[in-house]
């Protein structure tokens, strides 16, 4: 079985792979829905997410927002004050699949959208996010998942290109362009289809796998 896999890599996404990220979620229970649905209409808060995913500062990108729209604005800024509690929890079963991709050996990387502040954070506060070969961060790259540039840099960055790279997210666009460029994918739905299909492919045992 090592053998199949003896060549290839596991490429991680991190948000709803290894971390929970839903931010209507945290702020439903931090303003309630009805607020939320609101602040969310009259402000491109995911906009605002994705600059930082492209490298803008954290701190200034938020509070910058936050005083364009100040009836909203100590809800903004709780997108950066209570950044860890929005980026939670962990998700125990694929944290356990990385670790023992990393015991058996298997190089493991991380392809992510996630701020350069945001990510050394989050690194401090889940010290697995360390445990990666290389983690490919488009806030330190400057570029975003689904630009195939990124997926290139990866490429680039490993050495590896087309089956070689097994990369599972969970959004489906990032997947597509994955597909494009060859490599073996897996859609996230949850931990147990990516367990399955990590023993299917050879990169683990059933029982490594649970």
């Amino acid at each position: 079985m090592a053998g199949m896999a003896e060549e290839r890599a596991v490429v991680f996404d991190i948000g709803n792979v290894l971390i929970e990220w839903q931010p209507e979620q945290f702020y439903d229970h931090a303003i309630g829905r009805e607020a939320r649905t609101r602040m969310f209409a009259e402000v491109d808060l995911h906009g605002m997410n994705e600059a930082v995913d492209r490298g803008a500062p954290f701190r200034e990108t938020i509070y910058a927002t936050a005083a364009r729209y100040p009836a909203w604005e100590a809800e903004i800024r709780l997108w950066h004050d209570n950044w860890i509690d929005m980026a939670s929890p962990a998700i125990p079963h694929s944290v356990r699949l990385l670790q023992a991709l990393k015991a058996r050996g298997v190089p493991v990387f991380a392809l992510t959208n996630f701020g350069d502040d945001t990510f050394a954070f989050a690194e401090r506060h889940y010290p697995f996010l360390g445990e990666f070969d290389r983690a490919f961060v488009s806030g330190r790259l400057r570029m975003t998942k689904p630009d195939p540039a990124i997926y290139a840099a990866v490429e680039a960055g490993t050495g590896r290109t087309g089956p070689e790279l097994l990369f599972t997210d969970d959004r489906a666009d990032n997947i597509a362009v994955a597909v494009a460029r060859g490599w073996a994918t897996h859609h996230f739905d949850g931990p147990a289809g990516l367990a399955a299909r990590l023993v299917a492919e050879g990169f683990l045992t059933r029982e490594e796998a649970a």
